[in-house]
């Protein structure tokens, strides 16, 4: 009888023989008091990438809605290849940002970890504010440094070289803006901004933008004064003379007012879009070597040792005088410029559309599951998602780097 008690006694007590109920990790978890019991698996937050694949239906869904509203209106500013063209773009750049993440949010974390001058709480609503506001005026910077400083163009021009305005080209980022980008941050990281702060502030800076990417939203009022909108970042795209390097700004147009780089959209003088030199191709690949591969064949063929790095570093177009000499480049005229725009057939267009949505679910898979991946796995996705973008370039075109009419128009 006593055995039989004792074993009434456990039952009592939460636990159960575990060969007969197979519940050995429940009972034995039961036993434990609570400050011995391991505490519940956290759940891993979302990634910046993971937002990314989140926000694309709405990017997409957006486009279709542009698209249907400039039919509609007898204004539409969508073609097929350069909407596949600047969206395949993005996709590169953000899954080839996945293998350099470690660096560029190594270096803020490392500077925050070691120069800053103190530390800023990372749960009060002024650091946030500030943060953002400090991150819009060091994106005015960088953005200005890109359209001025010949290597940083190098980079930033993929985001300009569409010769259409619409929300597609917001997608269009370029793959190497990661080698000097980091530096325009490192205020930020002194001034003791925490480092998922400066993330989520960038990721918010970032989205902000694709909104003001559209010819379908005229003059805003008060608004235009103080932000960043659609009639400002017009003229940002622009290659007229009176447009051409100006409204720098993010959200807050305030900076460009501040440090005299706002030019106001006139209606008497249409904003052109694209590069003083075309890409003239519709392949993402091409578009983040095109004005690299300018700077090194200039480069090579400067004389002097100081003007082969100065080249680099001096401002878009700027040859030293004997290159200029032997090497002449006509001026840039506005009135000569060739929109590029090869004939796609329909068959084509499927075709096109088809390595498209590939190149889409290949995209999110890579983004969506970086973290888990690892680097070699990561790299050779990144490869696959290269080769699609290739095969929808030559698809939607025969040529698809097409150098000749780029150097016969213009220096830029």
């Amino acid at each position: 009888m006593r055995p039989a008690r004792a074993r009434g006694s456990a039952r009592r007590r939460g636990s159960c023989p575990p060969e007969r109920h197979g519940c050995l990790r429940r009972c034995t978890t039961a036993r434990l008091p609570l400050h011995d019991r391991p505490p519940p698996s956290p759940r891993s937050p979302v990634t910046s990438s993971q937002i990314i694949v989140l926000a694309t239906p709405l990017f997409l869904a957006a486009i279709a809605f542009e698209w249907a509203l400039g039919a509609a209106r007898g204004r539409n500013t969508y073609r097929l290849a350069d909407a596949f063209a600047s969206i395949g773009a993005g996709a590169l750049s953000q899954t080839s940002g996945v293998l350099v993440r470690a660096f560029t949010v190594g270096v803020y974390a490392l500077a925050y970890e070691h120069l800053a001058l103190w530390r800023l709480p990372g749960d009060a609503w002024w650091v946030w504010l500030a943060a953002l506001l400090g991150y819009d005026l060091c994106y005015y910077a960088y953005h200005r440094a890109g359209h001025r400083v010949a290597v940083l163009w190098a980079a930033h021009a993929v985001h300009h070289q569409s010769e259409d305005y619409n929300l597609s080209t917001a997608l269009r980022q370029t793959s190497s803006g990661f080698v000097f980008g980091w530096v325009f941050y490192l205020p930020l990281a002194l001034l003791g901004v925490p480092p998922p702060v400066f993330g989520a502030v960038a990721l918010v800076d970032l989205l902000y933008q694709f909104w003001v990417h559209t010819q379908q939203i005229g003059r805003l009022g008060w608004f235009d004064r103080w932000f960043c909108a659609p009639s400002n970042h017009r003229v940002h795209h622009a290659v007229n003379e009176r447009y051409v390097d100006r409204n720098y700004g993010g959200i807050l147009i305030v900076w460009d007012r501040l440090f005299g780089t706002f030019v106001e959209e006139d209606d008497a003088e249409p904003c052109v879009y694209g590069t003083r030199t075309p890409l003239a191709s519709w392949n993402p690949l091409w578009a983040n070597l095109q004005v690299y591969r300018e700077l090194a064949r200039d480069a090579w063929h400067a004389r002097s040792w100081a003007d082969k790095l100065r080249l680099w570093w001096m401002p878009p177009g700027w040859r030293p005088v004997d290159l200029a000499a032997s090497q002449p480049r006509p001026a840039f005229d506005i009135a000569r410029l060739v929109r590029y725009d090869p004939p796609l057939p329909r068959r084509a267009a499927w075709a096109a559309a088809l390595l498209f949505a590939a190149m889409l679910a290949a995209s999110a898979a890579l983004l969506w599951n970086a973290q888990r991946w690892s680097g070699t796995a990561a790299a050779a996705g990144v490869l696959a998602i290269a080769a699609l973008l290739w095969a929808i370039a030559s698809v939607s075109a025969r040529r698809t780097g097409a150098a000749a009419p780029s150097e016969r128009l213009g220096t830029r």
